[in-house]
């Protein structure tokens, strides 16, 4: 063998070594897996998550699956744990954790928690009996009124509002159970109002006001409305159009965002890989066509009600959209 092919082969395998070490690497590294913790897969928050999942992966390197949950706190604590990459919440629930107040008064900070994106308004419905002629929040006073269960970050706000309003639990006759049996409960004529967060229109009061004797909204307005959002920085303004429950006339009212969180430990790149491609006109043909609530996520709204800090990777991406200086 010469001299110049012993020279060539040693190149050789020096090249095919380095190549060789380089897909090891790659196989090591292998692809970013991202958690969404959504809601039950009855409600909104598990079939948004799967078509945002769907639309925003990018197999092999990048893929997002959507996870059943119990909903907003439980997806805050499975982000702060590590037991997932993000979640959906409710922008009040994101805001307690971080601060440890409201529903986390008392337990630690999760100082950690980071916003992607608010996504679609969640609405606080007043729901009351057309017969209990209840025309704003004031003339709850005396009545029979379901706040949600306890833990539950409904019942968080209704407390905020009815206090924003003058009134608290002393002032009407409280209950606290679900607004499936809320409006069951008000159907059988045992209960006179309930209080609900969530998209319109939702399906317990859409069959109330169809079968029960009539609904109202109640609106949430007024100069309370101003000092509230002064001092709860999550809530937002909104409106109940009318005819989105028989009968129902428009009722302002205020909303939370339904928003997507993760934690400050994952890495930049990553969140800013899939904010991105969040607003991709390729995610937005899947939201507009993949459920009603998707036709609401818009990057215009994207920082509205942002109860927590943005993680470095979506601001740098809001950054170069302009959408933040």
């Amino acid at each position: 063998m010469t001299e110049f092919s012993r020279r060539g082969l040693a190149r050789l395998a020096a090249g095919l070594s380095i190549v060789a070490i380089g897909a090891t690497a790659a196989l090591a590294q292998g692809p970013t897996f991202f958690r969404i913790g959504t809601g039950g897969t009855a409600g909104t928050y598990y079939p948004v998550g799967g078509m945002i999942a769907n639309a925003v992966s990018s197999p092999p390197n990048l893929i997002l699956t959507a996870q059943a949950s119990n909903g907003s706190v439980a997806n805050i604590n499975g982000v702060v744990s590590g037991q997932l990459e993000s979640g959906f919440t409710q922008a009040d629930v994101a805001a307690w954790a971080y601060t440890g107040t409201g529903l986390f008064e008392g337990k630690p900070k999760a100082e950690d928690l980071r916003l992607i994106a608010n996504l679609y308004p969640e609405s606080i419905h007043f729901v009351a009996a057309k017969s209990a002629n209840v025309k704003s929040i004031a003339d709850l006073k005396g009545k029979r009124v379901s706040l949600d269960e306890p833990g539950s970050g409904t019942l968080v706000d209704a407390r905020i509002i009815l206090k924003a309003f003058g009134l608290t639990e002393a002032d009407i006759k409280p209950e606290y159970v679900k607004p499936n049996q809320a409006a069951d409960k008000m159907r059988d004529g045992s209960l006179d109002a309930f209080v609900f967060v969530g998209g319109y229109p939702t399906s317990a009061i859409a069959e109330l006001a169809a079968t029960g004797g009539g609904v109202d909204i109640i609106p949430i307005m007024g100069p309370q409305v101003d000092e509230l959002r002064k001092q709860y920085s999550f809530f937002a303004e909104d409106e109940i159009p009318a005819g989105t429950y028989k009968g129902a006339d428009a009722a302002k009212t205020l909303a939370v965002g339904a928003q997507w969180v993760t934690s400050a430990k994952v890495s930049a790149d990553t969140v800013y890989a899939i904010t991105k491609a969040l607003w991709a006109d390729k995610t937005r043909a899947a939201l507009d066509a993949g459920h009603a609530k998707g036709k609401m996520i818009r990057k215009e709204t994207a920082l509205a009600g942002a109860g927590v800090p943005l993680h470095p990777g979506a601001e740098k991406f809001y950054k170069e959209v302009g959408l933040i200086k």
